[in-house]
C-alpha cells in the first residue's frame, strides 16, 4: 500500500462527490439551493465514504426558481428553518473542506464526481464566476460522471435503478436532497471503482 493511494489511483486528483439542488436548469438564471459533498478514502485497499459536508444556500439576488423545480426538490427557499447561507460563503467553506482533504490525500487537484456531472459542474462554475470565488480546488472542466459509469457497469443511467443493480439501498422518499443523493452517488462510485478489474 502506498502512502497516498488516492493520488496514485486518480493521477493526483482527489475525487469529491458533489450534488447540487437548484431552482431550475439554467445556471445563469436559476440559483443553487443546496450543496452537498462526500469525501472518499481508501480503507484496506477499497474506496469508501470518509465524511460529508452539506449547506443550504440562499438564492443569489435576482435568481429565479421555477415552481416545477421547487416541487421536484421539495425545497422552500424562503423557509428560515433551512438556515441557509449566501452562495459565496457556501463555496468558500466547501473549498476549505476540499483543500484540507486534498492535503490529507496528497493530491494536487480535486475532480468533481456527480451523477450527470455536466449539470452540477456548470452550476458550480457559474456560481464561482458570479461570486468571484478564489482558489477553487476543482478542475474547471474535467469531471467523473457516475451516470456514464453506471451505464457501463450496470446497464442503467438513472441513479435509483443503478443503485438497485449495485445492491445499494435507495429510498425515493429521501431522494432530491443534496446530501442523500450525494451519499448514494458516492456509494455507487465506490462500488464501481472497487469492482473494476485492475
Amino acid at each position: 500500500m502506498t502512502a497516498y493511494p488516492m493520488a496514485q489511483r486518480f493521477r493526483g486528483y482527489l475525487p469529491v462527490v458533489l450534488d447540487l439542488e437548484t431552482g431550475g436548469f439554467n445556471p445563469r438564471a436559476n440559483p443553487i439551493l443546496e450543496i452537498a459533498a462526500v469525501h472518499l478514502q481508501f480503507e484496506d485497499g477499497r474506496l469508501a465514504v470518509a465524511d460529508r459536508w452539506h449547506r443550504a444556500v440562499r438564492p443569489f439576488p435576482g435568481g429565479e426558481s421555477s415552481a416545477a423545480a421547487l416541487k421536484f426538490t421539495g425545497i422552500d427557499p424562503l423557509d428560515p428553518a433551512r438556515d441557509a447561507v449566501e452562495e459565496g460563503a457556501a463555496l468558500l467553506e466547501l473549498f476549505r473542506h476540499v483543500r484540507a482533504a486534498m492535503r490529507r490525500a496528497g493530491c494536487h487537484r480535486a475532480i468533481l464526481v456527480a451523477h450527470n456531472a455536466a449539470f452540477d459542474q456548470q452550476f458550480l462554475n457559474q456560481a464561482i464566476e458570479r461570486t468571484r470565488a478564489k482558489r477553487s480546488p476543482f478542475h474547471p472542466f474535467t469531471s467523473i460522471d457516475t451516470a456514464s459509469l453506471a451505464a457501463v457497469a450496470y446497464g442503467h443511467t438513472v441513479l435509483r435503478e443503478a443503485c438497485s443493480r449495485a445492491d445499494i439501498p435507495f429510498d425515493p422518499e429521501q431522494a432530491h436532497s443534496a446530501l442523500y443523493d450525494a451519499e448514494r452517488t458516492a456509494e455507487l462510485f465506490c462500488a464501481i471503482v472497487n469492482n473494476w478489474p485492475r
